[in-house]
């Protein structure tokens, strides 16, 4: 499990596979200067952060080595950050899509 620490914010507990797709949502609107607002479920609860490129943000993961990135997660991802209801944490595609390049 790493963490997702935003700002001032608690840290918020990912597993290593998702929080490196989530790396690389986050990181990719960054670049672009973009806001938008993530959503997750955690322990039963629904959170919602603003996410701005002003604020401190840092991935800590659990293991040294990163999991393999699935393309298809990666682009049903992106689509919900790029609509207007922002990024939710969506289920990752089973099936193909698996990538070994980081």
């Amino acid at each position: 499990m790493g963490y997702l620490r935003y700002g001032q914010h608690q840290p918020f507990q990912f597993d290593d596979r998702t929080l490196t797709h989530l790396r690389v949502v986050i990181t990719g609107k960054f670049v672009l200067q973009e806001s938008f607002v993530f959503t997750w479920t955690d322990e039963g609860l629904q959170r919602s952060i603003w996410m701005h490129p002003s604020h401190t943000l840092t991935f800590e993961f659990e293991s040294a080595e990163t999991p393999p990135v699935n393309r298809e997660w990666i682009e049903l991802l992106m689509g919900l950050a790029n609509s207007p209801a922002g990024l939710r944490l969506a289920k990752e595609p089973e099936g193909h899509g698996h990538d070994s390049h980081h």
